[in-house]
């Protein structure tokens, strides 16, 4: 009989040290996993951060002189600069130039006998001597100031359109030797009653060699009367400059 109580005391005193032994480790398993996870948790922000930091460096790498990437960014610009210069005067120069050669040959300056076919108003309309020229701006315009001298001097400022003739039927062959071109501008007369009016031209150069061209010309200015004159004459050849 007290061998029964003896083993029931045991077993319960056996049952309170469980009970108070696993109470005792919960909280410790508890803590244990608590400082585990936030270790875990601290070592992973401190990852993120040192990402962060080391994406926003990258983005923001300032180039370090003398490595390609700085000696490229520095020459690209320049060679732009370079094009762009050298480009452009040469297109300006392909486009005008006083005095240049025209589809109808070379600029000239020379003179010429004036018959008078019409008028009388003014130098024009009568027998004359005249100073004449061409001086060319591109491959089809030019402008040939002239002058008819006599008792009402008339200056003649035409801006002329140059034409070229192909020989028919051979499209590759080698243009005439004539230019024709026609042409409008101002005809200014002095004397007493000086006057400004309309001027109308038209004529053909002929190229006689390197040095010399032939041309034949009407003028045609619509002063009080219509003064119409026959030029022909010859010019001597020279050559233009760029602007």
């Amino acid at each position: 009989m007290n061998t029964i109580v003896f083993h029931k005391k045991a077993s319960g005193l056996l049952s309170l040290a469980a009970v108070a032994v696993l109470g005792g480790g919960l909280p410790a398993v508890a803590q244990s996993v608590d400082t585990t996870s936030t270790q875990q948790l601290t070592q992973l922000s401190e990852t993120e951060v040192e990402a962060n930091t080391q994406a926003i460096s990258s983005s923001s790498v300032i180039p370090t002189p003398g490595t390609v990437e700085t000696s490229s960014a520095a020459l690209a610009p320049q060679h732009s600069e370079s094009n762009a210069q050298t480009s452009t005067p040469n297109l300006a120069q392909a486009d005008i130039g006083i005095g240049t050669a025209t589809r109808g040959g070379s600029s000239y300056i020379g003179v010429a006998a004036n018959i008078g076919l019409s008028g009388g108003d003014s130098a024009l309309g009568d027998g004359n001597f005249m100073i004449i020229s061409k001086i060319g701006f591109t491959r089809a315009l030019s402008v040939r100031p002239s002058a008819v001298l006599g008792d009402d001097t008339v200056f003649l400022i035409p801006v002329s359109y140059d034409f070229t003739f192909q020989q028919l039927g051979d499209p590759l062959s080698e243009a005439l030797p004539i230019a024709p071109y026609v042409g409008a501008g101002a005809a200014i007369k002095t004397g007493d009653d000086s006057q400004v009016s309309l001027l109308l031209s038209g004529g053909v150069d002929v190229p006689l060699n390197t040095q010399f061209t032939a041309n034949a010309a009407i003028n045609a200015a619509f002063f009080d009367e219509t003064d119409i004159g026959l030029s022909i004459g010859v010019g001597y050849n020279f050559g233009g400059f760029g602007i």
